[in-house]
């Protein structure tokens, strides 16, 4: 049973999200000032804050197994500084095919100094809207991580989602380890819209 206290925190994130996303379409003139207030409407009472989304590979074993899991996504209609921090398993547009999907920890983002263990690399400090993502598999060499080591800094703005939740198997699943602040911010929704045996329904085994 879900809290008062809950779904008023729950209804707020919804609130803003519809906002952020109806805002973005009224500033690229795709709605008119009537239609954004209808969209915004529209999201709070029918549309929903997260997504399910497939992720094969080890590249972020043990956190999502290397035979694949089932995730829970929460929706990032902007991604930035205030919204996704360091420490956050995120779901971003592949930099080398626009079509697909990796997911990565956040690991830097813009004014982060980033020093090499290789001494040859000259420092750098990541610019505005940049970010640097890593595979939580260590044993990994860069190429097979396919993360910033491979590709370099990437931009904020093709960070989709943040990952809530993990179905392994039917039977190993729980809540990812995000920052700490992303966590306290995602209960409510992971509260309201978690559905375990959808989830299950979904996974491919």
């Amino acid at each position: 049973m879900v809290s008062l206290s809950t779904w008023c925190r729950y209804l707020v994130h919804k609130i803003e999200y519809s906002f952020t996303l109806g805002w973005k379409s009224y500033k690229r003139g795709q709605i008119s000032d009537r239609e954004l207030q209808d969209a915004v409407w529209k999201n709070v009472f029918q549309g929903k804050l997260t997504y399910l989304h497939w992720s094969k590979g080890e590249a972020m074993a043990p956190t999502i197994g290397e035979q694949g899991g089932t995730l829970l996504v929460r929706k990032i209609p902007s991604a930035d500084p205030g919204r996704v921090f360091v420490g956050d398993v995120i779901v971003m547009k592949d930099p080398d095919d626009s079509d697909n999907y990796l997911v990565r920890r956040l690991a830097a983002t813009e004014g982060y100094e980033m020093v090499s263990k290789d001494e040859k690399d000259e420092p750098f400090v990541l610019e505005k809207d940049q970010c640097w993502v890593l595979a939580d598999n260590e044993k990994l060499k860069p190429k097979e991580a396919k993360d910033s080591r491979l590709f370099g800094p990437v931009p904020m703005t093709g960070i989709v989602g943040r990952v809530i939740y993990c179905l392994r198997t039917a039977v190993d699943h729980g809540p990812v380890q995000n920052s700490h602040y992303s966590m306290r911010k995602d209960s409510p929704v992971l509260e309201v819209e978690l559905d375990v045996d959808g989830m299950v329904k979904n996974h491919k085994s």
